[in-house]
């Protein structure tokens, strides 16, 4: 029987600014909550560039990740006074900002996605695929041609197995966090992160068939 696939790498991802001190965020919040205008300018100061990474990697036009961070921060001021002490600022923030670009694509109209059933491997019946699926390595995926394909393959998904790759394996989420930011259950986020990396790979290798031997190896 086939050996099952690794999920594919993260496509460049670009590098994160650096995360503020935990006892500098604990004084924002204070602030925050006391309503200084001061803190609101701070808090978009220290965490603008953090967050325009992440809504980069979900909404695909400049304009519009721009747009979802300037939404999330106004979602964020207005729940400040919900904030629990014990959480973290930069993952509430990340959150809000995740639920943001999620409703933000939900609401664009979209090119026609592929069926996931069309995209999914089939097999023989002695359990073999029909069609073998390619060997993908990280250091294939990692090259910035080939990265530019993987987030190209990645917008082709259906939306509720796009929202769950993009969670899971973009943006790290254990199963739980993104059952609960899809108002789903964890169960229905395992099969479809498991139909999505699927999907994902036989988009990737009808893409890789096209390329020339040379362009693969970044000749």
């Amino acid at each position: 029987m086939t050996k099952m696939q690794t999920p594919v790498a993260t496509p460049e991802i670009p590098p994160m600014p650096p995360m503020p001190r935990p006892d500098s965020s604990v004084d924002l919040v204070a602030r925050l909550q006391r309503g200084e205008e001061a803190a609101f300018e701070e808090l978009i100061r220290t965490h603008s560039g953090r967050l325009l990474s992440v809504a980069r990697r979900f909404l695909r036009n400049n304009e519009d990740a721009q747009d979802a961070v300037q939404d999330a921060f106004i979602r964020a001021f207005k729940a400040i006074h919900t904030f629990e002490a014990r959480a973290q600022l930069h993952t509430w923030l990340h959150r809000i900002l995740v639920n943001t670009a999620l409703m933000k694509l939900r609401e664009q109209r979209r090119r026609p996605t592929a069926s996931i059933e069309d995209l999914l491997p089939t097999f023989t019946t002695d359990g073999h695929q029909t069609v073998a699926s390619r060997d993908w390595s990280d250091a294939v995926l990692e090259r910035k041609e080939i990265a530019a394909i993987v987030r190209e393959a990645i917008a082709m998904l259906p939306d509720q197995h796009r929202e769950v790759l993009l969670l899971r394996d973009i943006e790290d989420l254990d199963t739980a966090d993104a059952a609960r930011i899809l108002g789903t259950s964890s169960n229905v986020v395992k099969v479809r992160l498991h139909r999505a990396r699927q999907a994902l790979r036989t988009l990737l290798d009808r893409e890789f068939s096209t390329m020339t031997p040379a362009s693969r190896r970044g000749e």
